[in-house]
């Protein structure tokens, strides 16, 4: 059994509908080695992102009965002060990321709001745009070091679940990797968007001018849901 800071920060402080609909994940052997690794990282004295009481950021501040957008990332920000929890998201006084910055670019295009000065998403994600990385952690200054590590497995269970028990969420899945995540959706029941990652190396090849923003709304408003209003 894991005890101590690193139990307090990955044992969920999690809203209770999601705490509710994912009891069963928090006892599975996947689960409990995950904590154990947490532990042991930063028994190494590994610097770990984002801080423990924002590591389930994007289910505190978008509760599950609240869900009406999930945006899919993969991984957070390795660098300091920028990961909180949150998809895509940095803190405030933190520069953009290009794929933030692209994003906006496309924000601005699609729907015409000026492009933010920062980059913290925290209101999209109180107005139902659950922002979703598949893996929760990682170490500083080395990404993707958490990956396969059972993070995968619980934002998979997360992505099913969401599919099972509600109807007409849009998911934005933006490159391959979020893409892969298609199978566990049930498309009779919600609505897909899909283009390439807001990454520079992909963003020319289709995310600009894919009009996430928009589409999302239309789609929204079509089924009777409150729009998301984009302002940061």
């Amino acid at each position: 059994m894991v005890t101590g800071d690193i139990q307090q920060k990955i044992d969920p402080a999690m809203e209770a509908g999601w705490k509710n609909a994912l009891a069963e994940e928090f006892g599975k052997e996947y689960f409990v080695h995950l904590k154990q690794f947490l532990k042991e990282e930063k028994a190494n004295g590994f610097q770990i992102y984002p801080p423990g009481p924002q590591i389930f950021a994007a289910f505190n501040n978008t509760p599950f009965d609240s869900v009406k957008v999930v945006i899919l990332g993969q991984d957070p920000y390795h660098g300091p002060g920028q990961a909180h929890g949150l998809s895509f998201s940095v803190q405030d006084g933190v520069k953009p990321p290009p794929s933030l910055q692209n994003i906006f670019k496309e924000l601005h295009n699609d729907v015409g709001l000026p492009v933010p000065a920062g980059g913290d998403l925290t209101n999209w994600a109180r107005q139902g745009v659950f922002l979703l990385n598949a893996i929760l952690t990682v170490r500083a200054k080395s990404p993707a070091s958490h990956q396969k590590k059972g993070w995968e497995e619980f934002t998979d269970a997360v992505i099913k679940i969401l599919s099972d028990k509600k109807e007409g969420i849009v998911f934005i899945l933006w490159g391959k990797y979020a893409q892969s995540k298609e199978a566990l959706i049930d498309a009779n029941k919600h609505y897909i968007l899909k283009a390439p990652h807001p990454s520079p190396y992909s963003a020319d090849s289709g995310f600009f001018d894919s009009k996430p923003f928009s589409k999302t709304n239309e789609i929204l408003k079509k089924i009777g849901k409150q729009e998301i209003d984009w302002r940061l």
